[in-house]
């Protein structure tokens, strides 16, 4: 197969061409309630080409192989076509050929073990949710996703890889009186299927603080000094400022540009952030991202300036800056975007005590819930927090949101804690159409922001 797809490759009339052909198999448990709501394993693949010529690009997508060398002439030509509609020919960064194999080998790798046991494994876990009497409902899923990949390009690149990942997540849902309260778990984010098994006790205290919510208090609306935990800080960088690192983003968005000049003084000089595919089994981890370059660590903030972005082979040229190795595609479908491996707040000096010690009035946000972004300006959620008075944490509040402004919300961060942890469960929505990767992970320390805006009752 890659010998084939080589030659059609290094055949093409564009000035360069690549090609990403996969075979993914998709396996997926979910119970809501009661109910077993699904059970489905199925196999999809296909092809994916890409054709720059002229300073034009074009892409198409096949399913067959023997579509292959149709597609890649077409694209060839469209590229063509394309070039005489840009004000701007596209170009690309030189990257190094890569002739060489990336494969995935676990002692428990999900391929390995049957739907049979799977299922078992879910229904465990969502027995124990519903055999608690405050729960009123569950949701419950197993997820997992293998891909066997194969890339060639035009200059000589022949590369074979693996894309792994597995889950265990769902959401507990509690009730009492009119108060409805839900809490997230998720286990795994990684090729082991030993690492979503034996997760009791995890479940449990989810279980837990689900029940604990229903009588907890609504967080009070003002402008308070925060604490976010592990899971919130890596949701507000990846949010708020990650997507700002992906060059994609920043090419057409002058005012953004300017704003984000490497050498910018964005933080305090304790915060250090970045972006980093090379750490192993998390989420976000990998050795070659789908346009055959290979994976690097990426210092974004260092000192609290800015010093570095996520790239493809077309925004390091315009850029004049490094290459990355962020281009990836949830399957076959897409082609790839720029988007963050493991972006991560790196560990700082200050212990959780301390941050509490030093807030006489203000919150502790736990359990990161989602949120939006636009532009500089975010809203984001957390499934639960605290109360913190006296340099002390209080009382568990609920239904707590934190807004504000990117930058001057970036310069409040004025502690960062010497504990990491990163979410076992990536995901992140990007592009048009959009791909929903759930290779994207999130680490990060505690950190205090000096103030932030909570929204909750007045």
């Amino acid at each position: 197969m890659k010998e084939k797809l080589s030659r059609i490759v290094t055949g093409s009339p564009a000035d360069y061409t690549d090609l990403r052909y996969e075979e993914n198999r998709k396996t997926r448990v979910s119970y809501r309630g009661r109910a077993l709501s699904e059970v489905a394993s199925y196999a999809t693949f296909g092809g994916h080409v890409r054709a720059y010529a002229d300073g034009g690009k074009a892409i198409a997508t096949f399913s067959q192989p023997d579509r292959a060398e149709a597609m890649a002439a077409s694209v060839a030509a469209s590229a063509r076509t394309a070039a005489r509609h840009r004000d701007k020919p596209l170009r690309l960064a030189k990257s190094p050929v890569v002739d060489e194999a990336f494969p995935i080998s676990s002692d428990s790798h999900p391929a390995s073990v049957s739907i049979e046991e799977k299922l078992r494994l879910a229904a465990h876990y969502n027995d124990m949710i519903l055999a608690e009497s405050s729960v009123v409902t569950s949701e419950t899923d197993y997820d997992e996703f293998v891909s066997r990949r194969v890339f060639v390009n035009s200059e000589g690149s022949v590369i074979e890889y693996d894309v792994v990942i597995v889950n265990v997540a769902g959401r507990i849902v509690t009730k009492r009186g009119g108060i409805v309260q839900r809490v997230r778990f998720a286990f795994g984010g990684n090729e082991h299927f030993d690492h979503v098994v034996g997760r009791e006790d995890d479940l449990r205290r989810s279980i837990e603080i689900a029940c604990r919510l229903v009588d907890a208090q609504p967080a009070k609306a003002g402008r308070y000094p925060v604490i976010l935990d592990p899971s919130e800080a890596g949701l507000f960088i990846h949010e708020a400022f990650g997507h700002l690192s992906e060059s994609d983003s920043l090419q057409n968005n002058p005012a953004f540009r300017a704003r984000l000049k490497l050498g910018e003084v964005l933080a305090d000089p304790i915060l250090n952030v970045s972006d980093n595919p090379t750490l192993a089994e998390f989420p976000g981890s990998y050795r070659i991202d789908d346009e055959g370059v290979r994976a690097v660590r990426t210092p974004l903030i260092t000192d609290g300036k800015l010093t570095g972005r996520l790239h493809s082979r077309e925004t390091a040229a315009e850029f004049s800056e490094p290459l990355s190795g962020n281009m990836r595609a949830v399957d076959a479908q897409y082609t790839p975007v720029v988007r963050m491996s493991n972006i991560l707040i790196e560990r700082g000096e200050s212990t959780f005590e301390e941050m509490v010690s030093s807030i006489e009035d203000g919150y502790y946000l736990v359990g990161a819930k989602g949120g939006q972004t636009s532009g500089d300006q975010f809203t984001f959620g957390a499934q639960w927090g605290f109360r913190i008075e006296g340099g002390k944490v209080g009382p568990m509040v609920r239904d707590i949101n934190m807004s504000g402004e990117l930058f001057s919300t970036l310069k409040g961060i004025s502690m960062v804690g010497d504990d990491v942890t990163f979410a076992e469960r990536g995901g992140c929505g990007k592009g048009s159409p959009m791909q929903l990767n759930r290779m994207s992970g999130k680490g990060a320390p505690h950190i205090k922001i000096d103030e932030v805006t909570i929204g909750g009752v007045a």
